[in-house]
C-alpha cells in the first residue's frame, strides 16, 4: 500500500522569542516494513545545524532560530509504500546492544501493578502467544482516554488510573514485556485511520524474539501493525523516540497545532 502523508507542526508565540533549538525525528527510513519512495523536510525559517543517526539508529536532525520570531512550523511530506508483515520488523540492527532494551527508564519503570500484571500472564504458552496476551491485557486495564496523562505520565501511574492513549498502551506493554524478560521498545510513527486528518502521530511497542527478531503490538488497536503504519523513529521509550522536542530561549507563552493527513 502506498500512504500519502503531511505532518505540520506549528508553534505560535505571544512575544518574539530570542532562541529555539529544535531536535526533529521525522525522516522515515526504509526497511523491511516500508520503502520511503520521496519525504521533504522543511523548518521554516531555520538553519540546520547538524544531522546524523543516533544510536538507536533514527535519523535525527537539529535546527536553530533566532532573531525572535513569533511562529515556527516544522512540515514533513511524502510517500512510503507499507508491507503487512504480521508485525515482524526482523532483526536487531545498530549500535545499541539488545540489552539496552531490557534496561527500565522513568516513563516504563515497572512497579506493583507492572509486577502484577507480568505475573497474571504466567509462563505458559509460546513466547509470541504471551506478547500477544500482553497486548489485549494492556488494552483491557488501561481504557483509551484522551487527555487523561501527559507526557510525563508513567506507565505505573497509567495502570492506577486505568486510562491513557496510544502512548501510554506502548509503555505499560514495553514496562511488562521487560518483566517478563523480553527487551522492548517504543516505536512513533504513523496510522492510516478512518478520517484522512489526525491531530497527533501514532506509537506502539516492539518486543524482541529470538526466532523473529523485533515483532510489533499495538494495544489501542489490538492487533499487530500491518500496511496501514509508518514507522518513524524507535528509543526504550517516548522521549527518545518522540518526532519533535526542544528548547528555547525567554517566558513567552507557547501555543501548539499539529495537523497530520494520512491517506492511500
Amino acid at each position: 500500500m502506498r500512504l500519502k502523508i503531511t505532518h505540520r507542526t506549528e508553534y505560535n508565540y505571544e512575544q518574539p522569542v530570542p532562541y529555539t533549538l529544535q531536535r526533529v525525528r521525522l525522516m522515515p527510513a526504509s526497511g523491511s516494513t516500508q520503502t520511503v519512495q520521496s519525504w521533504d523536510l522543511d523548518v521554516e525559517g531555520a538553519r540546520e545545524e547538524v544531522r546524523f543517526v543516533d544510536h538507536l539508529g533514527n535519523d535525527t536532525r537539529l535546527y536553530s532560530i533566532t532573531d525572535g520570531p513569533t511562529q515556527m512550523a516544522i512540515v514533513a511530506r511524502g510517500e512510503v509504500d507499507t508491507r503487512d508483515t504480521a508485525g515482524v520488523y526482523g532483526r536487531h540492527l545498530g549500535f545499541a546492544p539488545l540489552w539496552l532494551f531490557q534496561r527500565e527508564t522513568p516513563l516504563t519503570a515497572a512497579g506493583e501493578r507492572v509486577h502484577a500484571l507480568a505475573e497474571e500472564l504466567g509462563e505458559g504458552g509460546s513466547e509470541i502467544d504471551r506478547l500477544h496476551r500482553l497486548m489485549a491485557a494492556v488494552a483491557g486495564k488501561v481504557m483509551y482516554q484522551a487527555g487523561a496523562t501527559d507526557t510525563a505520565t508513567m506507565a505505573e501511574q497509567v495502570m492506577a488510573s486505568g486510562k491513557g492513549v496510544c502512548q501510554d498502551h506502548a509503555h505499560v506493554f514495553i514496562a511488562t514485556a521487560r518483566r517478563l524478560g523480553f527487551p522492548a521498545r517504543y516505536v512513533s510513527g504513523y496510522l492510516m485511520l478512518a478520517t484522512t486528518e489526525q491531530t497527533a502521530s501514532h506509537a506502539w511497542a516492539e518486543a524482541h524474539v529470538p526466532s523473529l527478531g523485533w515483532v510489533a503490538f499495538d494495544p489501542s488497536n489490538g492487533i499487530s501493525p500491518d500496511e496501514r503504519y509508518v514507522r518513524l523513529a524507535v528509543g526504550r521509550d517516548y522521549r527518545e523516540a518522540m518526532p519533535v522536542t526542544g528548547i528555547r530561549l525567554g517566558q513567552a507563552a507557547e501555543r501548539l497545532e499539529v495537523r497530520i493527513t494520512v491517506e492511500q
